[in-house]
């Protein structure tokens, strides 16, 4: 059995574990440059309220109703998702981090005579530790444990755990579901099904094989195998299946200074430089793009991007950013006002499959691995942002992104750290 835990509403979770006076209040916390709403409770939802909304159409009525807004604060929900996975391993050896706010887990049915129980014992660890609530879907397929989960969030009757443990079960519950809910199907592909005149999960999992053969990719196909209980999705423990990483900013007024976007792209580049490094992953090619504001019908518009090649797989913070910013030089264009930028790095390989080039030279190669491998030490010693840092990323992309309603960094910030007065 496959059991998905699922963060319940997690931004606000993670604000409401050291705001308690919040609890029972309308919470919701708002995207990049306080744009729309990225998470929302549950009160907030029976306000009318809904994902993706724009903060500027329900500012006056969230003011009269007493909503509480945040401004997205990545580091802190960063943090308390790390909390909430590494209390996970502690309590399973098989588990699979799918997004900042779940994770599929391995349920052994010969050692867990009862998974409901397990799962209730799963949930009360991770709100004793971490103070998150989460809900848990446990079934044959991941596929059906992320539709388990829903039930188990959308129904107080399952206390937070859902168990879909024969066919009468999942039959049940895929006719409850609309067949577009289902995690696999996207909007295309849900109205392609719908113009056949299959409308739920349980008409799309009783249609012939042989017509989902002709009809979809291997990717369906599977979605399909699943919810019939065919466990053919595979776990995926570590980053090595991982082919490409993006990073990308809106930012809070337009750009048309060439100097802003190089510092914001060196600041992605270093970022997911990191990362790469944290995963001993090596990119082979990096793409950067830029956008102007498609809001801003006055102005003149384009969307552009570049990409660029490196003779052999790297992590390094100074080949990449050097790459990207070259690569910004590119698609620049004096006169516009850009909106968004980005960076993504594709063809990422893990070390056992790196080849170096033919000329490469081994001694400097090594030079940079240290100098980065130092680099990364010296920042692991701050919770609160790099000690180090290249000088073409400026002031990064912080003072160009709009979060006027930031909550404190309570888990990595010496000075934002509770006071308690007694």
């Amino acid at each position: 059995m496959i059991g998905h835990i699922d963060c319940n509403s997690f931004f606000v979770s993670c604000e409401r574990v050291f705001r308690p006076d919040l609890e029972g209040k309308p919470v919701v916390v708002l995207t990049n440059n306080d744009g729309c709403i990225s998470s929302l409770s549950a009160e907030a939802k029976k306000l009318g309220l809904k994902r993706g909304q724009p903060f500027f159409k329900f500012k006056e009525m969230a003011e009269a109703n007493g909503v509480v807004c945040f401004s997205c604060n990545h580091r802190l929900y960063g943090d308390m998702s790390a909390r909430v996975m590494s209390t996970l391993r502690s309590l399973t050896d098989n588990i699979e981090i799918y997004s900042i706010d779940d994770a599929f887990i391995s349920v052994d049915e010969s050692a867990i005579p009862d998974p409901a129980e397990f799962g209730h014992h799963v949930l009360h660890t991770v709100l004793r530790h971490v103070g998150i609530p989460a809900s848990m879907g446990i079934a044959p397929t991941k596929t059906l444990g992320k539709l388990a989960s829903h039930f188990a969030k959308r129904y107080p009757a399952y206390k937070g755990v859902a168990v879909i443990d024969t066919p009468e079960k999942a039959r049940k519950a895929l006719s409850l579901i609309q067949v577009e809910d289902v995690w696999g199907i996207g909007r295309r592909i849900a109205e392609k099904l719908h113009r056949s005149g299959i409308h739920s999960a349980l008409a799309f999992a009783d249609m012939p094989y042989e017509r989902i053969r002709d009809m979809f990719n291997i990717a369906v196909q599977r979605t399909w195998r699943e919810l019939n209980g065919q466990p053919c999705i595979p776990y995926e423990t570590d980053h090595h299946g991982q082919k490409s990483m993006t990073s990308s900013r809106s930012f809070a007024s337009d750009i048309s200074d060439f100097t802003k976007l190089s510092e914001a792209i060196s600041e992605f580049a270093a970022s997911i430089a990191k990362k790469l490094r944290r995963d001993d992953m090596y990119a082979l090619e990096i793409s950067v793009y830029l956008a102007t504001n498609r809001f801003h019908a006055d102005q003149p518009q384009i969307f552009d991007s570049s990409q660029t090649s490196f003779p052999e797989g790297t992590n390094d913070t100074i080949a990449i950013t050097e790459a990207a910013v070259e690569s910004l030089r590119r698609i620049y264009r004096h006169g516009y006002r850009f909106k968004k930028a980005g960076l993504t790095v594709t063809r990422m390989t893990p070390r056992e499959g790196l080849q170096h080039g033919l000329f490469s030279d081994p001694e400097s190669r090594d030079r940079r691995r240290r100098l980065m491998q130092a680099i990364d030490s010296i920042n692991s010693y701050t919770l609160s942002g790099d000690i180090l840092h290249l000088a073409s990323q400026g002031c990064g992309v912080a003072p160009l992104v709009r979060r006027s309603l930031t909550s404190p960094l309570y888990t990595t910030r010496l000075s934002d750290i509770i006071t308690i007065h007694v």
